[in-house]
């Protein structure tokens, strides 16, 4: 996990712009060290993932009989799906539903074991947590966006906010709320913040590895 960030990814501290400052209370409390996202051009963005803020409950083995949405391939073999969230509703349930139906796909679902299952509920999580989070402080998602190769799988969400996401700090585990980014930054390998000059809104990556063979 990354330490060092040039630039400071927001937490729910307040925020600049309409993004408010903290999460929905009730989370569990992670602790971890805090530190700053990078702004990364992301390999989403070169691979057809929503790099550009421009574009557009459960656990990990729930079902496994959902439709297959279908991959899109990149040239160096990686698999890819997106989500609109266009006028849609449960936002957050259907994220982890699209999640889910792509970790079946993929292999990492059913887990054969107990470290491929702990890696698939990472997944789930950290997008629950992102997806929650562009809910409550950022106007909404536009877009999730999923991709995989052998040892990586990465997580963009792209949404309309104009503020920064960063782990609060001091982060006090006993309080209700402003947990999320802690929890993200604890269970993946790094996350940041991607923006397109002159244009609104970001996408938040986060980057966990792929389970055990």
């Amino acid at each position: 996990m990354s330490t060092t960030r040039p630039c400071s990814p927001g937490d729910r501290g307040p925020e600049p712009g309409a993004e408010g400052a903290e999460d929905p209370p009730g989370k569990a409390a992670l602790a971890a060290p805090g530190a700053a996202a990078p702004t990364d051009p992301g390999p989403g963005a070169a691979a057809g993932g929503p790099g550009s803020p421009s574009r557009g409950g459960g656990g990990a083995e729930d079902s496994g009989d959902e439709p297959d949405t279908g991959d899109e391939v990149d040239a160096a073999g990686r698999r890819s799906r997106r989500l609109s969230f266009r006028d849609a509703t449960g936002i957050v349930p259907m994220a982890r539903d699209f999640t889910r139906q792509a970790l079946y796909a993929w292999g990492w679902l059913p887990a054969v074991g107990a470290d491929q299952r702990a890696a698939a509920e990472d997944v789930l999580l950290v997008v629950s947590e992102l997806v929650t989070n562009a809910c409550l402080h950022a106007e909404g998602p536009e877009e999730l966006w999923i991709a995989c190769d052998r040892k990586v799988l990465r997580i963009e969400v792209t949404d309309r906010g104009s503020g920064q996401p960063a782990p609060r700090t001091p982060h006090r585990a006993g309080r209700p709320g402003g947990h999320g980014m802690f929890i993200v930054q604890r269970l993946c390998l790094d996350w940041g913040v991607i923006r397109a000059p002159g244009l609104p809104g970001k996408t938040v990556w986060a980057e966990l590895g792929a389970p055990p063979a």
